[in-house]
């Protein structure tokens, strides 16, 4: 039933990662490549949406009138807009609004932006061993280092930002559920605010947290399936390109399903061990 995995892929990937891809090699290397371009989206998106949803959190908790006034404002919009929306926005204001490659932002010592994406420093090997490879300007292109392009940014963003305003509601939610009382102690007995919130209400809150963050991921990576609207290589992509090729449209599904089901059951199952380990510790 699966045989045809085998058999030539008979097209390119644009976008292959840290992978090696030619339309000789089989199917299933293709299909390979995009779960692997998936993951390289998926995986910093979800760090950028928790640091960035509980900074929003915190911000809505603070004295601050315009700290909270921002993060109800981000939370109310974000929330509200649909993420194929979102994605859009952010690949024509990337492609649009950047300059050329012969023009690139210097955004930092080695870091590049433009409408070819963003270009940083990267170790690479050469005669003399490991060195950092930094991006320089070159006529009318960017050289040197790793670069990723402006589909993969644009999924990077759209999936960090929606994200965000949900994991901000959860997070806020977990720090209210912490009595007030325990702060109060911890003030009491020395503590500054910022140890308060990160060595007592943080970790209590956690109980709490857990289950609601892991839906979130969970949803983060099925919406990365979006990425086929802005031509960014994913699964969904790589998968629809084999699916046209071969005719076994059924077949293609399946696999595509069947991955996505085992990439939710280990996010699953890593919330639930990282929950397991956590409630173990604060039983102590």
């Amino acid at each position: 039933m699966f045989e045809f995995l085998a058999q030539p892929a008979g097209f390119d990937i644009g976008e292959t990662g840290l992978l090696v891809f030619d339309a000789t090699q089989p199917l299933w290397r293709a299909l390979l490549v995009g779960l692997g371009n998936t993951l390289r989206v998926s995986v910093p998106a979800l760090l950028l949406a928790t640091a960035l949803g509980t900074l929003i959190a915190l911000g809505r908790r603070s004295k601050v009138p315009a700290l909270q006034t921002f993060g109800a404002l981000y939370i109310d919009t974000v929330r509200n807009v649909p993420l194929l929306v979102q994605l859009m926005m952010w690949y024509f204001v990337l492609v649009d609004w950047l300059p050329d490659s012969s023009a690139a932002w210097h955004l930092a010592n080695g870091v590049l932006l433009s409408k070819g994406g963003l270009s940083f420093p990267w170790p690479a090997h050469g005669a003399d061993g490991w060195l950092w490879s930094v991006p320089a300007q070159d006529g009318f292109n960017v050289s040197g280092g790793a670069a990723v392009t402006p589909e993969y940014l644009a999924v990077f963003m759209a999936l960090s930002i929606y994200t965000a305003a949900f994991v901000a509601e959860v997070v806020r939610a977990g720090l209210e559920s912490v009595p007030k009382s325990l702060g109060e102690v911890a003030q009491t007995l020395g503590a500054r605010p910022h140890q308060v919130v990160l060595q007592v209400v943080l970790p209590q809150a956690l109980r709490t947290m857990v289950p609601a963050l892991t839906n979130q991921y969970l949803n983060l990576v099925k919406n990365s399936s979006l990425a086929v609207a802005v031509g960014y290589p994913d699964l969904v992509s790589v998968g629809n390109t084999a699916l046209n090729q071969t005719g076994r449209a059924l077949e293609c599904i399946v696999v595509m399903m069947s991955v996505y089901l085992l990439l939710s059951l280990l996010t699953a199952g890593l919330m639930n061990w990282f929950n397991a380990r956590h409630a173990l510790k604060g039983g102590t």
